[in-house]
């Protein structure tokens, strides 16, 4: 099995810890909230194995990356920055760039304002969502008036993190739930209103059972072990530069992804719907496939990581003799 390395790379202001397996045509794996580079862990030996370098850092706020205090240098441009000057630091001249969740934005994004460092772009769950006319934060409030939206409780800082950082293992447990069709299609049908009126706060809203089979125990200690060392600032303030973001790329409104692409979606995810990659090649033009990953949840890497490598292995086949 091949073995996964770690090293912190200097990049762009930070010093940002690197998880690396293989040789070949690089691949980069971008994590979501609240991950680690850990999530790819199963990608990195897969496409290891199948001969790429494949290449998972903490993200700027994450793990054992630098945590600035900031919130402001959480944007888009600082977080595309600290990848870029990862591939510098790497001597790598363009790669591959796969992203799920937060990290699949990313992934698109990057696509778009440092084209020449992307090969191909992959998202997981994450489609890619053209500007929208006005304000994110403005456009969440209007879909869901009065009720619990999670970004917007994010917006304020401390609050969400006193929320978070107070039972590690309880929020964790929350957020890394195996999927429920039953309960999926009650939340569903319920619409904006199944998540109450605006108060409270998120593990009001979340489970209490035990995290999910797809993590063993020895996978949540990881989690908890990095969580409790820096809780969940760093994360929540990329969600508090949404409308920055906004506006900081008007530049980019109309803007399409031209490298070749590929999407890979689930089925049960509550959020990140796979409905919403519909239509994205007006987008996407160079969109390959779109695959749809059956009986699984948010967590579609860890949860389905055969079909995930293979998937990703058929997609980048003809780059492992370049």
């Amino acid at each position: 099995m091949p073995q996964i390395t770690h090293r912190q790379v200097e990049t762009n202001g930070i010093s940002m810890h690197v998880a690396e397996a293989g040789a070949g045509f690089p691949v980069l794996f971008c994590h979501g909230f609240p991950e680690l580079w850990y999530s790819w862990r199963h990608q990195l030996r897969g496409l290891a194995a199948a001969g790429f370098r494949a290449i998972a850092p903490d993200q700027r706020g994450y793990g054992d990356t630098d945590a600035p205090s900031a919130v402001e240098t959480y944007s888009v441009h600082h977080l595309i920055g600290d990848l870029t000057g990862l591939l510098d630091a790497l001597a790598i001249e363009k790669a591959v760039v796969v992203g799920h969740d937060w990290g699949g934005m990313i992934a698109w994004q990057m696509a778009l304002l440092a084209p020449h460092r992307v090969e191909r772009v992959v998202g997981v769950n994450t489609p890619f969502f053209p500007r929208p006319p006005v304000r994110p934060t403005v456009l969440m409030d209007a879909m869901a008036p009065g009720t619990f939206h999670y970004v917007l409780y994010f917006q304020t800082p401390g609050v969400a993190e006193a929320e978070l950082d107070a039972n590690v293992r309880r929020t964790l447990n929350g957020f890394f739930q195996s999927p429920d069709r039953a309960a999926l299609e009650a939340f569903l049908s319920a619409g904006p209103a199944a998540l109450g009126p605006r108060t409270g706060g998120l593990l009001d809203r979340l489970p209490v059972a035990k995290h999910g089979a797809f993590l063993s125990e020895e996978d949540f200690e990881v989690l908890v072990a990095a969580y409790e060392r820096t809780g969940f600032r760093g994360g929540l303030n990329w969600y508090r530069n949404i409308d920055v973001n906004w506006e900081s790329t008007a530049y980019l409104a109309g803007a399409r992804v031209h490298q070749p692409a590929l999407m890979i979606t689930a089925e049960l995810d509550a959020v990140l719907r796979p409905e919403l990659a519909a239509g994205m090649e007006a987008w996407v033009p160079n969109l390959r496939a779109t695959h749809l990953v059956r009986d699984c949840g948010h967590w579609t890497q860890q949860e389905k990581p055969d079909e995930v490598n293979r998937v990703l292995i058929e997609f980048l086949g003809d780059l492992r003799a370049a």
